[in-house]
């Protein structure tokens, strides 16, 4: 991938540090195939970013050109810290330390926060700030297929190996109460050692529907528009990546009356969807939560979605 973009800086100082962060995500409302303005086909996906769940990286720049990472063992960071620094004209490299609250391998994008967090503190040690698109295209270059938390909390349909914006939805997701959890015995999954999925033409054609919803979930604040979407989406993915207990998931979230079901696409992620403006939600969800457990699921947790003013 060519990587281009009118933000040059200057040597930085040898002193100079960068610190910044980047929030994690519950895997994807939608995943497909989408066409573009000129339509040609795309794998892209919906993110449904979550807040409280970050990666943190410090960047200080150094007149050599090694990068060390800390922990050693993140070797996406790294290979980002690189690119970016090449992609802002900027020689030697510098020593990158990470610290992450992001389970890993379960459809957390704890990689891609890793690698966000980095470009962005490799910026910020260089006084410059970049666009997201810039961002969302270096993370694709560093870890060849990534997800959208580089426009944080703002709705994109984003194509996720090429680093590419398919249709920007002018806004953000409408504030939702997630019930998260994960199979019982669900194992971390390597996204990039899965074949991506081959769907037939009346999924790409649901797709595009799907893709519609979604963009009047944003534009009306509807949970429940958004819920119908990713529930699709979930079914769609169950025939290429079943996930053990689906089908209970599904039956518990009717009977909560949920707005719908969404999944980590490529990971072991359920969450129930929830509209964070009903009453008594609190209870609701707590209630929920211990269905979930009795089910036989495991790590359940209860995230709020663009929740900022709102107690819980």
């Amino acid at each position: 991938m060519a990587l281009t973009g009118d933000f040059g800086s200057r040597d930085a100082p040898q002193s100079r540090v960068g610190m910044a962060a980047a929030i994690a995500h519950h895997g994807e409302l939608i995943q497909g195939v989408f066409k573009d303005g000129a339509g040609r086909l795309h794998r892209g996906l919906v993110t449904l970013p979550i807040a409280g769940l970050r990666s943190e990286a410090s960047f200080a720049k150094g007149s050599d050109e090694t990068i060390n990472v800390y922990p050693h063992d993140k070797i996406k960071a790294a290979a980002a810290a690189r690119l970016t620094l090449d992609f802002l004209n900027s020689s030697g490299g510098g020593e990158l330390i990470l610290q992450s609250s992001i389970p890993v391998g379960h459809g957390y994008g704890s990689s891609t926060a890793d690698v966000v967090a980095s470009i962005r503190a490799v910026a910020a040690a260089l006084k410059v700030q970049l666009r997201p698109s810039s961002i969302g295209r270096l993370a694709v270059a560093a870890e060849h297929a990534s997800d959208a938390i580089a426009f944080d909390d703002h709705a994109v349909l984003f194509a996720q190996r090429e680093g590419t914006v398919i249709e920007n939805f002018d806004g953000s997701l409408p504030p939702l109460l997630l019930v998260g959890f994960k199979a019982k015995g669900g194992a971390p999954v390597d996204t990039l050692q899965l074949p991506p999925a081959r769907y037939d033409s009346t999924e790409i054609q649901e797709f595009g529907v799907l893709r519609a919803l979604v963009a009047r979930a944003v534009r009306l604040q509807d949970p429940n528009l958004l819920g119908r979407a990713a529930s699709a989406s979930a079914s769609i993915s169950q025939r290429h990546l079943p996930k053990q207990g689906f089908n209970m998931a599904v039956e518990i979230a009717a009977r909560a009356g949920a707005c719908g079901i969404q999944v980590a696409h490529s990971g072991s992620l359920f969450g129930l969807i929830f509209d964070l403006r009903a009453s008594n939600l609190k209870r609701r969800a707590a209630l929920v939560a211990q269905q979930i457990r009795r089910a036989g699921f495991e790590d359940v947790e209860i995230h709020m979605v663009n929740a900022e003013g709102w107690k819980w």
